[in-house]
This record gives C-alpha cells, structure tokens and sequence, in this order.
C-alpha cells in the first residue's frame, strides 16, 4: 500500500531530527493535503530566525533556508560551497522515497555550517553568490 505524503515527511523527519535538533532547531508541520499536483505535505524546521522549509509531494522537493529575511535553496547553496564538482547527495535518485531525506541529513551535517550555526553575514555571502551565479547565462555556467 503506497504511504501518503503526510506519512513519510513525518518518517523523513527521523534522519533531519538527528541532525538538526542538535542545533536547536524544532519541527512545525505546515499545509498538507490534496492539490492540483497531487497529494502533498510540507514542513518547516525553526530555530529563531533560521528556518529550514521543506516540502514532499511524490518526493522531497523543495527545500529552502531562510536565515532572518534572506533565503537560499538548497541546490543553489550547495553549489556556492561545493563548486561545480558538487559533493553533496541531495537531491539524488532512489526508489526509496527515504533515501531523499537522508542524503538532505548528510548535506546539513557536512556542508550547511554556516546556515546551522554561522552568523547572518556568513550566510548572505553565500546568498549573495548565488545570486551572482544565477545571473550568468545558462550555457556559461556549464564547467
């Protein structure tokens, strides 16, 4: 039997809690329900001003930081910490809608320093490359 959306954000939350309770951050469960795109569930991890927004539909979709009025996805943060060459293993490919939140666990716990425990200027430095990033036309951004 296939699990609802709401089901496995809730499962997924097992592999985040172990990482980012550890920096004072706490759940708070967001919309759920049906949509024109299909079931959904949605979430968001707060520590003061520092949010971390997810969302599932058929699988771990969005996820963005936010640290006070600035925001970042996460492939674009990961991109300005890792280069071109990446590292990082969300988002990833597996049959196993689990598997998403465990590699979003591992990129937290590797790479996400200055979002989990820097200051608000490290992390608009960070923002602030991505925004110039995404500023350069698609084809000059290939490696």
């Amino acid at each position: 039997m296939k699990k609802e959306p709401i089901e496995i954000l809730r499962e997924g939350r097992r592999a985040l809690d172990s990482v980012l309770t550890q920096y004072g951050f706490s759940f708070q469960d967001g919309s759920s329900g049906p949509s024109s795109g299909g079931e959904y569930a949605s979430g968001v991890y707060v520590n003061g001003n520092r949010k971390l927004e997810i969302h599932y539909r058929f699988s771990l979709g969005l996820v963005t930081y936010h640290f006070g009025e600035i925001s970042l996805d996460h492939p674009a943060y990961m991109r300005v910490l890792l280069g071109d060459k990446g590292g990082n293993k969300y988002p990833g490919f597996s049959d196993d809608p689990l598997v998403a939140f465990e590699n979003l666990a591992y990129d937290l716990q590797h790479f996400a320093r200055a979002f989990l425990e820097g200051n608000s200027e490290e992390f608009a430095r960070c923002v602030t490359a991505a925004e110039e990033w995404k500023k350069i036309p698609g084809i000059a951004r290939l490696p």
